[in-house]
C-alpha cells in the first residue's frame, strides 16, 4: 500500500518521542560496564523504530520487538522503562495486523511473560534495583520467594494483553461496523435495483400498449380503408345509369367507414380489445370483403371449436390484416382464397396472385423480419398468443402467389 510522509507523520511523532524519553533513559543510566550505555542507546532507538511502524507494519513490529528483546537477553542488556511501549505494539497488531500477526502476538504475550521471569530469575531480584531503585522491595520479594516470580509473570501479562484485547476489541468492532454499512449499503443498492426494476416493467408494459394500441389502429383502419379504396375503385367501372349498384357501393363504403370508426373509438377508450369474439365474426370480415366487389372463395375444413375471447380477437384481427394485405397487393381479376382449418388448432391460410403492378413491392419482397408493419404486427400478436406466421411467395402458373398461413391455438396456453 502506498502512503505518503503525511500518513505517516503521527506514526513517525509518535516514535520521535519515544525515542527521546529511550535516550534520555540511556544517557542518565548508571551502568558498570563501558560499552553498556552504548547498548542501551541502540536498545532505545530499536524500542522507538518499533513503536513507530506497529501501526503501518504490525508483522514487522512484532518482529522487531523480538530480534531486540532476544538481543537483550544474549548481550545482557539491562531492562529499561521505555520498553513498557511494547504495548502499544501488542495493541496495533491486535487491530491492524494481519490474521497470522493477531495470533503470532496472541502467543508471544505468555511466551515473553514466561522468558521475562526466567531471565529476571537467572539474575535474581538485584538486577530491577537499577529500574526500581527501591531496595527494600527488593528484600521484600526475597521474603515472597517464588511467589514474586509469579506476580511478575501476571503483572508483564497484564500490560501487555490489556492493550492487545482493546486493539482486538476495536477490531471485530470496526468489522461489525463496515458489516452493517456494506448491508446498508447492499439493501439500498437492492431498494434501488427493484425501483429501477419497477420502472423498467412498467415502461416495457406501457411499450407493448402503445405497439397493441399502434396494431390495433394500424388494422382496423387499415382494412377499412383497403375496403373503402377498392369500393371507390369499382364505382369508377359502373354505368351512369345503374343509380342501384352505385348506391349499394356507397353503402358498403359507408358501413365500411362507419365500423372502422367505432372500432377506432373502441381500441381508444376501452382497456380490452374491440368486442369480435361474436360468432361469425371471421364469417362477417369475408363476407365485407365479397362485399366490396372482391371474388373471395372461402373453405373451412373440421368442426369449429370455441375460443377464448383474446384467442377469438387474435385470430379476427389476424385474417382481418390478411384480408387487407390480399386487397392491396392482390390482381382483382384473380379470386382470393381462405382457408380454415380445425386440426387442434385454427389454422388460417389466405392466398391471392400478385398484382403485375407491384412485382417489387417490398412489404411482399422483404424478408418477414423486415417487412412492414401489418406483417410484423401480425407475427408479434400470434406469438404473444401461442401461435406463429408463414409469409411465403411462390411462383404459379397464374403468376406470382402471396400465401400468408397463420396458426392460432384455440386454447389459451397457461405459463
Amino acid at each position: 500500500m502506498t502512503s505518503t510522509w503525511r500518513d505517516w507523520a503521527p506514526d513517525i511523532a509518535v516514535g520521535l518521542i519515544v525515542a527521546f524519553f529511550g535516550l534520555f533513559e540511556a544517557s542518565t543510566t548508571d551502568v558498570y560496564a563501558p560499552n553498556s550505555r552504548l547498548s542501551l542507546l541502540f536498545l532505545a532507538i530499536g524500542v522507538a523504530v518499533t513503536v513507530a511502524v506497529s501501526r503501518r507494519a504490525p508483522g514487522v513490529a512484532l518482529a522487531l520487538v523480538w530480534g531486540i528483546c532476544s538481543l537483550q537477553v544474549l548481550s545482557d542488556v539491562p531492562v529499561m522503562i521505555v520498553q513498557l511501549t511494547i504495548a502499544a505494539v501488542a495493541f496495533c497488531t491486535a487491530r491492524w495486523g494481519s490474521v497470522t500477526t493477531v495470533w503470532l502476538s496472541a502467543l508471544s504475550i505468555p511466551l515473553a511473560a514466561v522468558i521475562a521471569v526466567l531471565y529476571v530469575g537467572s539474575r535474581g531480584p538485584e538486577a530491577l534495583v537499577v529500574r526500581i531503585g527501591n531496595k527494600g522491595l527488593v528484600n521484600n520479594l526475597y521474603q515472597l520467594g517464588y511467589t514474586w516470580q509469579v506476580a511478575e509473570a501476571v503483572l508483564g501479562m497484564a500490560v501487555l494483553a490489556a492493550p492487545w484485547l482493546a486493539g482486538l476489541v476495536l477490531r471485530f468492532g470496526s468489522r461489525a461496523r463496515s458489516a452493517r454499512d456494506s448491508q446498508a449499503a447492499a439493501e439500498q443498492d437492492a431498494a434501488r435495483a427493484l425501483v429501477e426494476s419497477e420502472q423498467a416493467r412498467e415502461i416495457a408494459r406501457l411499450r407493448e400498449e402503445q405497439a397493441r394500441l399502434a396494431r390495433d389502429v394500424h388494422d382496423v383502419v387499415g382494412h377499412s380503408l383497403a375496403v373503402i379504396l377498392a369500393q371507390a375503385e369499382s364505382a369508377q367501372y359502373l354505368d351512369d345509369v345503374d343509380t342501384s349498384a352505385l348506391k349499394q357501393t356507397m353503402a358498403t363504403i359507408a358501413t365500411s367507414a362507419r365500423t372502422s370508426l367505432q372500432d377506432v373509438r373502441t381500441v381508444l377508450t376501452a382497456t380490452q380489445q374491440p368486442a369480435t369474439s361474436r360468432t361469425g365474426g371471421l364469417d362477417s370480415l369475408i363476407e365485407g370483403v365479397r362485399a366490396s366487389g372482391h371474388e373471395i372463395v372461402s373453405t373451412e375444413v373440421g368442426t369449429p371449436q370455441p375460443m377464448p375471447p383474446e384467442l377469438e380477437v387474435v385470430a379476427y384481427r389476424v385474417l382481418q390484416e390478411m384480408l387487407t394485405n390480399a386487397i392491396k397487393h392482390g390482381r382483382r381479376d384473380s379470386p382470393v382464397g381462405v382457408e380454415r382449418h380445425w386440426e387442434g388448432e385454427l389454422r388460417i391460410e389466405v392466398r391471392n396472385v400478385i398484382g403485375a403492378e407491384d412485382p417489387a413491392d417490398p412489404a411482399l419482397t422483404q424478408p418477414i423480419a423486415t417487412a412492414g408493419q401489418g406483417l410484423d404486427g401480425m407475427r408479434r400478436r400470434l406469438e404473444a398468443a401461442g401461435g406463429r406466421l408463414d409469409v411465403r411467395r411462390r411462383e404459379e402458373p397464374a403468376g406470382p402467389t402471396f400465401t400468408a398461413t397463420a396458426w392460432v391455438p384455440v386454447r389459451t396456453v397457461v405459463a
